[in-house]
């Protein structure tokens, strides 16, 4: 985990504060890259049918202050239960398997 710590004070000059901007614009794009590199990633192991589940897969990336967390999910209304390892499936991809 990366924490990263600004405070913007008053009465420190207009730069500092553009400065600040540009870092949270470029942690928040980067946190954006970490999501799309692992939803892919992820997708290798996603069972494929109808490709409901592997379509619906959302990021979220969210600045609180100066913490900014990035979430990835899937919001079929099934993914929990293909996730159960006690569920069998059987995967057309030789790639997508679950972990015991």
């Amino acid at each position: 985990m990366i924490k990263i710590k600004v405070s913007k004070r008053k009465g420190r000059n207009q730069s500092f504060l553009q400065y600040c901007q540009h870092v949270d614009q470029r942690v928040s794009r980067a946190m954006q890259r970490f999501l799309f590199d692992a939803g892919a990633q992820s997708a290798i192991y996603t069972p494929i049918d109808t490709s409901t589940l592997i379509n619906s897969q959302f990021r979220d990336v969210t600045v609180n202050g100066t913490k900014i967390t990035g979430r990835i999910g899937y919001s079929a209304s099934y993914a929990v239960y293909v996730h159960d390892p006690k569920v069998k499936q059987k995967f057309k991809r030789t790639t997508a398997k679950k972990s015991s």
